[in-house]
């Protein structure tokens, strides 16, 4: 003992004597405590150590760590506070993968240029520790039409929405004061059919002060007591430099979107609280982190770039199936048991997977068919020719938006 610098057995730097009985043979453990001296005498302005009870010494080697459930990779997803997430190797490539998918551009807008890798896996991670998410959506582009809003957002939403219950965390969706009965029936119709596993609380926010948004947020205006973790913008229309808000063909639609952009500015303030923003054209809510390709790349992006930043941005060729893409990188997470159990803090048991808990939640063809028809039925029409039939931003529901979905599961 004395070449380790154990003067007496009896009488441990920290901790209770062990008593030792006959036949006992001493050995070394190498205690957490050990690394904390080292570091305590070094002096170092930032460490990292085990938490007591919380280690384990094995004789496996990094390399044979893949039969455990791959090799881990560590993502930031929050600077404040300082926020890191561990991912197998596998499951955040199945993830890029969906992001590649989804990047294509069927409308021909530029869209390319606004993409940026690893967002989705991002949003996928920040929403997976997140116990409360806020969604918003809703695109008024059809001022002639009643309602306005075009098809693009709502099912991208409920399918972020259904899979988020299915993770047992709590979901509330924000929308303009004018569009509640719509979305009502919206989600009424959606828990009939099974798309959604119980109703969604449906809220409004409107500016009566200057602190209306952080009041929203948070109980009682407190930073330190937000009521949800993360918030997702999906094909919202976003405000533009200039204060109002745009469609893709430079029309002022200000009168009819309330000001839930405040929402996402008040969380760049609020510790702990992330945001994302879906968009496939520039003009959406959380699109102002790329508005410099906005302007550059996009038809009219020099007056519709939205300039309210998400911390991340997911660009997809039409929204919804950004939508469909965040259902299905939540899944993969849940499937990840590198991710489990950081999760879980790598405390008790990991828990059993029961993927019949959440894969009914994902999108399939059939509700996503079924929900296009009661948006039809209900006059929200599609975004680019304003028509009510099965098709969405132009595009058919069937052989594009259907192999869609069934390219992402």
């Amino acid at each position: 003992p004395g070449l380790l610098g154990i003067q007496d057995l009896s009488k441990p730097d920290y901790g209770d004597p062990v008593h030792l009985h006959p036949g006992d043979i001493p050995v070394f453990w190498a205690c957490g405590v050990t690394g904390v001296e080292a570091i305590i005498n070094c002096r170092a302005p930032l460490a990292f150590t085990h938490s007591p009870g919380c280690m384990f010494i094995t004789d496996l080697k990094n390399d044979n760590v893949k039969s455990l459930g791959g090799v881990p990779q560590v993502h930031c997803i929050s600077q404040d506070p300082l926020h890191f997430s561990i991912v197998s190797a596998e499951a955040a490539q199945k993830i890029k993968t969906l992001e590649t998918l989804i990047g294509i551009d069927p409308g021909e807008r530029g869209i390319r240029h606004l993409r940026r890798q690893g967002e989705l896996l991002g949003a996928c991670l920040a929403m997976s520790h997140a116990g409360s998410v806020l969604i918003t959506t809703g695109f008024p582009t059809h001022i002639t039409h009643q309602p306005p809003e075009e098809n693009d957002g709502p099912p991208g939403a409920l399918a972020i929405a259904a899979m988020l219950q299915a993770l047992e965390k709590q979901v509330a969706i924000v929308t303009d004061q004018r569009a509640m009965d719509l979305n009502k029936k919206i989600i009424e119709e959606a828990v009939q059919l099974g798309i959604l596993k119980k109703p969604i609380p449906l809220l409004s926010y409107q500016r009566e002060s200057a602190n209306s948004a952080l009041m929203f947020l948070c109980e009682n205006g407190n930073p330190g007591r937000p009521r949800f973790d993360h918030l997702v913008a999906i094909e919202r229309a976003g405000m533009a430099a200039d204060g109002n808000y745009y469609n893709a063909r430079k029309v002022n639609i200000k009168h009819l979107v309330d000001p839930i952009d405040e929402l996402f500015l008040a969380a760049q303030t609020i510790p702990g609280v992330t945001t994302t923003g879906v968009g496939d054209g520039g003009n959406e809510l959380g699109m102002g982190k790329v508005k410099d390709a906005v302007k550059k790349h996009i038809k009219n992006g020099d007056v519709i770039a939205c300039d309210v930043e998400a911390d991340f941005t997911v660009v997809a060729g039409v929204s919804n199936w950004g939508g469909y893409a965040i259902a299905c990188g939540l899944s993969v997470l849940r499937c990840c048991a590198i991710h489990e159990r950081y999760l879980r803090r790598a405390v008790g048991f990991p828990r059993t997977p029961s993927q019949r808990l959440w894969l009914p939640a994902l999108p399939s063809v059939t509700k996503e068919e079924k929900l296009l028809k009661i948006l039809v039925h209900l006059g929200v029409r599609s975004g680019k020719t304003a028509s009510l039939e099965m098709e969405v931003d132009g595009l058919p529901f069937y052989s594009t938006h259907s192999l869609m979905i069934e390219k992402l599961l």
